[in-house]
């Protein structure tokens, strides 16, 4: 087994021109022997749907090259985000799951209805 190669995405804010080039880096990781590459992703201090979206395509292209991708050290807010896309599982993060707003999570049925 090999050692996960680290793949740091800086920060504060990843922009789309970013994107292609993280994936290109990703590629050329692979290239190189990595199996498993982890994205430290701690330099990103103002996380956003851009974020979310490199992190996302960042996945795909190391599924496509049959790669293994973990993220580490997000912030909460991009946990968070990782969370509501439904991204943080696929990408090594515990997913944490609220429930939804005004929905029971049991229901008692000895309880009449409102």
């Amino acid at each position: 087994m090999t050692k996960p190669i680290t793949l740091v995405v800086g920060g504060p804010a990843v922009g789309p021109g970013d994107v292609p080039v993280l994936c290109a880096r990703l590629g050329e990781l692979h290239a190189e022997g990595a199996t498993e590459v982890v994205c430290d992703v701690g330099g990103v201090t103002e996380p956003d749907l851009t974020a979310v979206e490199a992190l996302a395509r960042l996945r795909l292209t190391a599924r496509r090259l049959g790669c293994r991708i973990r993220i580490r050290h997000p912030t909460p807010l991009l946990h968070r985000l990782l969370a509501q896309t439904g991204l943080a599982e696929a990408l090594g993060e515990p997913e944490e799951r609220e429930p939804a707003l005004g929905v029971e999570e049991r229901v008692q049925t000895d309880d009449p209805a409102p």
